[in-house]
């Protein structure tokens, strides 16, 4: 068990269940999309607004920065600062 080696690894890997749940639920409410692109739209919007949540960062309005002034900085810039790594 990789925990009694390294006991600050959880011991279970429910955010990434849950992250994963999330999708899963909104493509059974919405019945699923009608073509490869609007798929792919889907899941790439859903992975920017769990990993902006995940980061405590508004998604609305990084999306928003994105498309107009793109002044913040990126999700994986931000990530990387949160777990310690350089830049």
């Amino acid at each position: 068990m990789v925990v009694l080696h390294f006991p600050e690894a959880p011991l279970n890997n429910n955010p990434a269940e849950l992250s994963a749940w999330v999708q899963v639920r909104k493509r059974d409410v919405s019945l699923h999309t009608m073509t490869a692109e609007g798929t792919t739209a889907v899941d790439t919007s859903m992975t920017i607004f769990q990993t902006a949540k995940k980061l405590g960062v508004n998604a609305i309005e990084f999306i928003h920065d994105r498309l107009t002034k793109n002044e913040l900085e990126s999700l994986a810039v931000t990530l990387l600062k949160k777990v310690g790594l350089p830049t």
